[in-house]
């Protein structure tokens, strides 16, 4: 199936379906996940999870953020069972969170009592205002005009913070099975943090993996390149380009399709 807009989520559904995955982009590439993630999700979705894939438009509340997030995944959930597009027998559901995506499963399974049967949280980043919006950083770099002081305009922080969003796990996160993904060549990511605050949370289903990649790389997507009716030379060089091109997507959805399914003998189930 396309890719359809129920109850303010882009979805994706394979014809059987063994799990759902509620999926949240990294700010700024949320807005149209469905564009922006597409290649990843509907790679997964092949082999059949339902994606569902909640849009936001970043602000500096996020814990609404969040709070908005699961009533649209919920009541979307509720939609797609009720219609019969989901079965109503039990699916695992699994978070997969990018960059500022991560900080928001965290959250969602910090402050509401959600059903989650794991987290994969890919490339996490927990950074302050002034880091993550570069026009705060330029005016703080401003002569002293204002007698070396940030004016009041300008002096916000996200809420939670990030000292109090670590507050906030190490307390009250509850889901219990994670997978943790940095990438080698990631100048962004933050996982070196938030790994021993979850490690100390749930010792024993807390795993972090470092692959090749980059903070973009989940955002990969097929140049579509078709061989001709005779394959050429042309051809085998753009095969040779696609396949270098797909080498670090391609590991990053083999790692997850093998934490979220670790007995691949198991086949969805209708």
């Amino acid at each position: 199936m396309n890719w359809q807009e129920i109850s303010g989520n882009w979805v994706h559904i394979p014809p059987r379906t063994r799990g759902i995955i509620h999926f949240l982009g990294g700010a700024f590439l949320a807005a149209a996940p469905q564009v922006t993630y597409r290649w990843l999700l509907e790679q997964l979705s092949l082999q059949g999870y339902a994606i569902i894939a909640t849009p936001f438009v970043s602000n500096f509340d996020h814990g609404a953020i969040a709070s908005d997030i699961l009533d649209r995944f919920e009541w979307c959930v509720e939609q797609l069972r009720l219609s019969g597009k989901l079965p109503q027998r039990y699916l695992p559901i699994y978070g997969i969170g990018h960059s500022m995506g991560c900080k928001l499963h965290l959250l969602i399974g910090s402050l509401f009592d959600v059903d989650r049967a794991g987290n994969i949280l890919i490339s996490y980043n927990n950074y302050p205002a002034r880091r993550s919006i570069p026009f705060l950083e330029l005016v703080e770099q401003l002569p002293t005009a204002w007698g070396g002081q940030l004016p009041t305009a300008f002096s916000v922080e996200f809420t939670p913070s990030p000292e109090e969003t670590n507050q906030i796990i190490a307390r009250e996160y509850q889901i219990k099975r994670n997978l943790i993904v940095k990438f080698k060549d990631d100048t962004l990511d933050q996982t070196l943090l938030l790994f021993p605050v979850m490690k100390e949370r749930f010792p024993d289903l807390v795993s972090m993996l470092t692959i090749p990649g980059n903070h973009l790389t989940p955002l990969s997507q097929d140049p579509g390149w078709k061989s001709g009716t005779e394959f050429s030379a042309f051809d085998a060089i753009a095969q040779w380009v696609r396949q270098e091109m797909y080498r670090e997507p391609v590991r990053l959805k083999d790692e997850i399709l093998r934490w979220l399914n670790p007995i691949p003998s198991i086949r969805p189930l209708g």
